[in-house]
Formats: structure tokens, C-alpha cells, sequence
């Protein structure tokens, strides 16, 4: 392909992805494929003569579409939203294009650069403590790391450095080893498998903290755990608190909490992968008080605030922590202005060590939406979510199982798990919406999640009638 036809099929692929996105709620949201599907439709081994680019367009429809799960369809309402914009999209092309790999800042002085202005931009947006924000006189800053699951392992890492080294300051004689195996983290019963994953990769036991009536981790539960933990010997290191739990968008009482990790020099980190960019509106940013005694502090733009994946933020209040924590210098990496402390390498803040230019999207969208658009984003689906908790509300049959703050209802039949694991299974086999379920206290609760940025009120509407029609045929079966 030369420039010239560059050129055309980039015009031709934006249509494309235009009419796409145009007529996405034509296409059924989940797909009807069985697995191996794919295997089939294309030949067994990469062609040895080169094809045309006709060829291979032709076959998207043909291949890739039908096993396609439409998360920025309106009617797509499982997991949580993975966020899409124009701006997103054209800042993304011409990311690919740079295609820079942004390890250091000799590597594109832009690249990082301008990563740390927007983690300072977004810092602002959000109302965070200067401690975490690179432009001021704290010892902070902000990192580009590829999903909370990273946010979460980097800072873990992190706080095991720090533990260990804490340890061995009054105790020289202590072996890393032996203080690895006193190490304990902790985190709500309700937290993301990510967290316990991140225990596991990191070598050390994660307990979970017993949550409240409403799904929250409370100070005096952590502080008995903690309390129990020290007197059997083992040192209390690391809490991952979250706000915004995957199952029920809960809040972990971070003002509670906070202090007892302070007292106890335990890492505090906040994990706000959804819910986080809510904080940019002033009526959600009160759930956010508590942050000023965390260590490190991540959301995921990437699923609330327009921009595309992956682009999840991580705040750190020392950066010396992370960069201790994983700092190599070999020759080959090392360039003159490293060591005039103006630089900042972002290879040390997280695992890989390359990344892409992953701050153009959030210029792009920043800039082309303002704040008062992304607040505008924001409020419009919780109201979208308000709206279907009424509906729900208002029919006897149904209740709700979590308090409805931001964009997920929690919901359920009243009556058995089986009759609502029947209804999902309905739902799902209809493939006119889609939705996951989660455990709340024992029972079976289905999700709702606004997730599309194209989703409006008579989606809403729609999506109920069709959940109340399938409900109706399920309640009229004879096993019921």
C-alpha cells in the first residue's frame, strides 16, 4: 500500500466506522456464535502472495463481525461502559502514526511530557490534594498505566518495597524472605478479582474485609483484622480500598480508613476504576473525601470518561515510591538530561516498558468536550440509571438490591437464585440486551449498567419492556 491508497482507504475506513457506529443498534448486541466459529471462515495457514485490501474489508463482515460483542451498542448493558469518542478515535490514529514508544523522555520528550500535564489537568478536574499533582511543590504525579489491574499490582509492588525496607531499617537482621512471608494486604470481600490476582502475583496473602449492610469496608472491621494479624506475628502492609465496587457500585469509607493505614504506615490505595470519573461533578466529588490520606489513588477514563482503551490514570503522593520500587538504568536507556531532576521516565512507574502515546487522546477530548460536557456525560447516565430504577421501582414483582448512586441498578425478581438465573438466561438467549448477573448477600442479582454513549431514554424504556415481557412468559412456565 502506498500513500496514495493510504490516503483512500483512510477516508474509506472512517466511513466505515462511521456507518458502523451510526447503525450499531441495528446489529444484535450479543453474539450467536458457537466457539471454534471462527477457525472455519479462513484458511489454515497466512497466504503466501500478498491480497488486496478489498479482500480483507470484505471479510470483516463476513469473519469478524458475527462474533462481535457490541459494548457501544445502546442495548449493551453488562460489565461496566467502555468509553468511545470521536476525539478518542482521530487522537488514537494519529497515536498509531507517531507509533513512538514513550519509555523515557528522550524516547519523544511530547509523549511524556504531555502525560504529566494531563494527569495534572485531570488531577485539577477531579480536586485532588497537590500532593499528588506534578506541577506543585509536592512530591507526586501522575502515570498513563494500561487498566486498573496494572494500578492496582504497580502500587501492591510498590508497598512491598516500602514494607520490606521499613522493616529491615529497624530490624538489619530480618531477610527479605522471612518479611515476605509476614506480609499481609487486605481488601473488601467486595473488591475486584484483580486484587486478590494482584496478591498472588506478587507473593503475598490478601485477606478480605467482612463489608456492611451496604456492601462498604468500615474502620473497625479493618482495625480487629489488623489488630489480630500483629499479634499472630504478621505485618499489615497494604489496603485496597474501593469506590465503586464491580458488583454494586459500593463505597469503602476511605475517612475511616485512611487514618488507621496512616497510623499503621499501611499503603492505602483507592481503587475509583468506575466511578472515579464521576468526582468530576461537584455533587459526586464528597465521595471522594479520604483521598488526602492515600498513597495512590487510579480511575479508569477509559470507561466513563470518553476516552477509549486503555487509558487508566494512577495518582502517586511520593513518586519515589514507585520509581524505588522498579527502577533500572541499563546504558543502552540512559540519555543526558535524566539525571537533572526535570525529567520524568516513565518506565519506572509501571511493568512494561514500553508504552504508547496514550495522553493525545485525553488532549483531544479534553479540549473538545470541556468540562461542563464530560459533567453534562456523566450526569446524563446516572439519570439514565435513575430512570430504570424507577421502572423497577414501580413494579411489584421486582425489587432493588443496592442503592442506586450512579449508573447500575441492582436488581432481582422477588423469589428464588433459580427463577432469577432463569430470567438472565432469557434475557441473554434473546440477545436483544445484554447483561451480567453478581452475588449480593447469598442471592442472585442481575446488573444493569449504562454503559453506551448513545444511550437514551427510550432505550430504557425498551430495554424494560422487553425484560418485563420475557418475565411475564417465564412467570406463566410450569415450573414456576
Amino acid at each position: 500500500m502506498d500513500i496514495a491508497e493510504f490516503r483512500r482507504r483512510g477516508k474509506e475506513m472512517v466511513d466505515y466506522v462511521a456507518d458502523y457506529i451510526e447503525t450499531i443498534e441495528q446489529r444484535q448486541v450479543y453474539p450467536d456464535v458457537e466457539p471454534g466459529y471462527l477457525r472455519p471462515l479462513i484458511p489454515t495457514e497466512a497466504p503466501l502472495e500478498p491480497e488486496t485490501y478489498e479482500d480483507v474489508i470484505r471479510d470483516i463482515e463476513r469473519v469478524i463481525m458475527p462474533g462481535i460483542t457490541h459494548w457501544h451498542s445502546p442495548y449493551f448493558y453488562a460489565y461496566f461502559p467502555a468509553a468511545s469518542s470521536f476525539p478518542a478515535m482521530l487522537a488514537d490514529m494519529l497515536c498509531g502514526a507517531i507509533g513512538c514508544i514513550g519509555f523515557s523522555w528522550a524516547a519523544s520528550p511530547a509523549c511524556t511530557e504531555l502525560e504529566t500535564v494531563m494527569l495534572d489537568w485531570l488531577g485539577k478536574m477531579l480536586q485532588l490534594p497537590d500532593d499528588f499533582l506534578a506541577g506543585t511543590h509536592g512530591q507526586g504525579g501522575g502515570v498513563i498505566q494500561s487498566t486498573a489491574s496494572e494500578a492496582t499490582l504497580v502500587s501492591l509492588l510498590a508497598a512491598r518495597c516500602k514494607a520490606v525496607r521499613l522493616v529491615q531499617a529497624s530490624d538489619p537482621q530480618s531477610s527479605e524472605a522471612d518479611i515476605l512471608s509476614k506480609l499481609v494486604a487486605y481488601t473488601s470481600d467486595q473488591a475486584h478479582s484483580s486484587v486478590e490476582r494482584a496478591g498472588l502475583i506478587g507473593g503475598v496473602r490478601m485477606k478480605k474485609v467482612p463489608t456492611d449492610d451496604s456492601y462498604s469496608i468500615k474502620g473497625a472491621m479493618l482495625k480487629k483484622m489488623m489488630e489480630e494479624d500483629k499479634a499472630a506475628g504478621l505485618i499489615p502492609f497494604y489496603l485496597c480500598a474501593t469506590l465503586g465496587t464491580t458488583p454494586s457500585c459500593a463505597f469503602d469509607h476511605i475517612s475511616e480508613l485512611g487514618p488507621i493505614c496512616n497510623a499503621e504506615k499501611i499503603w492505602m490505595h483507592i481503587d475509583a476504576a468506575y466511578a472515579g470519573s464521576a468526582f468530576i461533578c461537584p455533587e459526586f466529588r464528597p465521595l471522594l473525601n479520604g483521598v488526602e490520606f492515600a498513597d495512590s489513588f487510579n480511575l479508569n477514563p477509559h470507561k466513563w470518561l470518553l476516552i477509549n482503551f486503555d487509558c487508566s490514570t494512577m495518582w502517586v503522593k511520593k513518586r519515589s515510591d514507585i520509581i524505588g520500587a522498579f527502577k533500572m538504568d541499563p546504558l543502552y536507556l540512559t540519555h543526558e538530561n535524566q539525571e537533572s531532576g526535570l525529567v520524568t521516565d516513565y518506565r519506572h512507574w509501571q511493568i512494561p516498558l514500553g508504552r504508547r502515546f496514550r495522553s493525545l487522546k485525553m488532549w483531544f477530548v479534553f479540549r473538545m468536550y470541556g468540562l461542563k460536557g464530560l459533567q453534562a456525560h456523566i450526569r446524563k447516565q446516572v439519570g439514565l440509571a435513575k430512570e430504570f430504577e424507577s421502572l423497577v421501582r414501580a413494579d411489584k414483582r421486582f425489587e432493588i438490591c443496592a442503592e442506586v448512586i450512579m449508573g447500575l441498578v441492582c436488581f432481582r425478581l422477588k423469589g428464588s437464585n433459580e427463577l432469577n438465573e432463569a430470567l438472565l438466561k432469557k434475557i441473554n438467549h434473546a440477545r436483544r440486551i445484554h447483561l451480567v448477573p453478581c452475588q449480593l448477600s447469598g442471592r442472585f442479582v442481575l446488573r444493569f449498567a449504562v454503559c453506551a454513549r448513545s444511550t437514551e431514554s427510550h432505550h430504557i424504556e425498551e430495554a424494560w419492556r422487553h425484560i418485563t415481557q420475557l418475565t411475564f412468559e417465564l412467570l406463566q412456565e410450569p415450573a414456576h
